[in-house]
């Protein structure tokens, strides 16, 4: 995960950034359907990448 910066938006809201990515294996998941191709290779990988682009503002505090 790869912070982006911060800033004010437009809003006056405080927002930060923040992207990144993952592999994970959907056997570890316990998903392990997968059917063959006529022509080799299988029709679905156990890989699987995730990709973040996140983007999120600071709450703004209770009311008292």
């Amino acid at each position: 995960l790869e912070f982006n910066g911060s800033a004010t938006d437009v809003y006056g809201n405080e927002r930060v950034g923040f992207e990144g990515s993952a592999d994970i294996l959907r056997s570890d998941w316990g998903l392990t359907w997968n059917a063959a191709l006529e022509t080799g290779g299988v029709m679905v990988s156990d890989k699987v990448k995730l990709t973040f682009d996140i983007s999120a503002i600071k709450a703004a505090a209770p009311a008292a």
